[in-house]
């Protein structure tokens, strides 16, 4: 599935992955390819994003989520990370 994450500065991971889990503002969510639609707040928190056996971690607070058609965007208004791992 294609992963967007985004914050106001930057698109910080932009790529295919395995899976996502991230912190919504009522716990944890996992996304799998093909997972149904779905939009959620974000809280703060851990987001992985685990592509080819390699797990991507960043610190998010605030934003959304969005699953459509086997794509995921991530949408934070604040993203800390490391931006060599992310590319």
């Amino acid at each position: 599935m294609r992963v967007t994450v985004i914050s106001p500065e930057a698109a910080v991971f932009d790529g295919e992955a395995d899976a996502v889990v991230a912190t919504a503002f009522d716990g944890e969510l996992g996304i799998l390819a093909n997972h149904a639609p779905l939009m959620t707040v974000l809280g703060s928190g851990l987001l992985t994003v685990r592509a080819g056996g390699v797990a991507r971690r960043f610190r998010v607070q605030g934003g959304f989520l969005q699953v459509v058609k086997n794509s995921v965007r991530i949408l934070a208004e604040h993203v800390q990370g490391d931006a060599d791992a992310a590319k």
